[in-house]
């Protein structure tokens, strides 16, 4: 907003976006004269309105109503005019109980949940690339069949399992000594692509021509780590949209929205930037290619140890949300989720 608008103007501007993600109504300008805070006349209230307006950070739905924020008008608003508060303590026992899990997919479940239930609107957790994972055990266990199911530990206590097809005989005691063949290998603590990289080279050695056993170790090790090198993304509650007005009451926003989520590649591209920029964002309505998608706002932050960003932790809803308590919301998962993997 120019230097030149004054602090009345700017009180306004924060009084509609208030009121309307209150009330999710149209502000009108005989609302804002009841308000306290405002000691002017209707006839001044609704100058300052139209010229917020033609200024583009107000507009009107219809000809005859009150005036909404437009994306314009939610920009400034959380960049200029927004006070933050602080999680309640009961908030905070929320999430830090929530994330208290043994396992790091358990936690990272767990924060998606948690701020769903506390926010109100739908979460999204972008998991760590299991190919960025530093590999450091694989085990095997006999299933019916042909099948093998291939347990992988990362260092951050992240199990991922994968089960096998193998067309050749293989005993219990050979998988236990495939095992200890690829461990062996992974004491050099490599990400799971170099892991494969590395045993991919082995299999075209001599060595596999007259060892048995290492190759079919290595065989099973080829196909325990071809792994997909996408985000994996989790959403939950995306069923609160349904509960606002703006979205049930209208089909074609609704089916747009969900079909970007369904789709997810713009949301991933959206995380993914998040994640290499290595702070909090916030993109409101057409700033982004998916939060123009059923015009939402999503509020992510990164989350991973010290000096690492190994995913992103976030809200999707409405762009008539509650910045202030939700922002802060997903600062603080962020941070507990940092910390819990930080103590792994």
């Amino acid at each position: 907003m120019p230097d030149e608008i004054d602090d009345r103007t700017r009180d306004v501007l924060k009084a509609v976006v208030q009121e309307f993600i209150t009330t999710g109504e149209p502000v009108g300008s005989a609302q804002l004269t009841r308000r306290s805070e405002f000691d002017v006349s209707p006839a001044t209230m609704r100058n300052v309105l139209a010229e917020l307006e033609e200024l583009g950070y107000l507009e009107k739905p219809h000809t005859s109503a009150g005036r909404v924020p437009t994306d314009h008008g939610y920009r400034f608003f959380v960049d200029s005019l927004l006070q933050l508060a602080e999680p309640s303590a009961k908030e905070r026992k929320a999430i830090e109980d929530g994330l208290a899990h043994t396992t790091v997919e358990e936690r990272l479940q767990e924060a998606g949940r948690v701020l769903h239930q506390l926010s109100r609107h739908a979460s999204v957790v972008l998991i760590p690339r299991p190919s960025s994972a530093t590999l450091t055990r694989i085990e095997f266990v006999r299933m019916k069949g042909d099948k093998v199911l291939a347990i992988l530990v990362s260092s951050g206590g992240q199990v991922q399992n994968k089960l096998l097809s193998v067309d050749f005989q293989v005993t219990p005691d050979d998988l236990v000594t495939a095992a200890a063949y690829l461990n062996d290998i992974l004491k050099q603590g490599l990400p799971i692509e170099d892991v494969r990289g590395r045993i991919l080279q082995e299999l075209e050695s001599e060595r596999t021509q007259y060892d048995v056993l290492a190759a079919r170790a290595l065989q099973l090790g080829a196909a325990a780590t071809d792994v997909s090198s996408n985000e994996r993304l989790v959403v939950e509650g995306t069923g609160t949209f349904l509960e606002q007005p703006e979205f049930a009451d209208d089909v074609k926003r609704m089916r747009s929205l969900f079909r970007a989520l369904d789709e997810k590649h713009k949301l991933l591209q959206l995380l993914d930037r998040v994640q290499r920029a290595r702070e909090m964002q916030i993109f409101i309505g057409a700033e982004s290619e998916f939060s123009a998608q059923g015009e939402v706002s999503v509020i992510v932050s990164p989350y991973g140890p010290p000096e690492t960003v190994v995913g992103t932790v976030g809200v999707i809803g409405p762009t008539r949300m509650n910045y202030q308590r939700v922002i802060p919301l997903v600062n603080f998962t962020a941070q507990v989720l940092s910390r819990a993997l930080d103590d792994e």
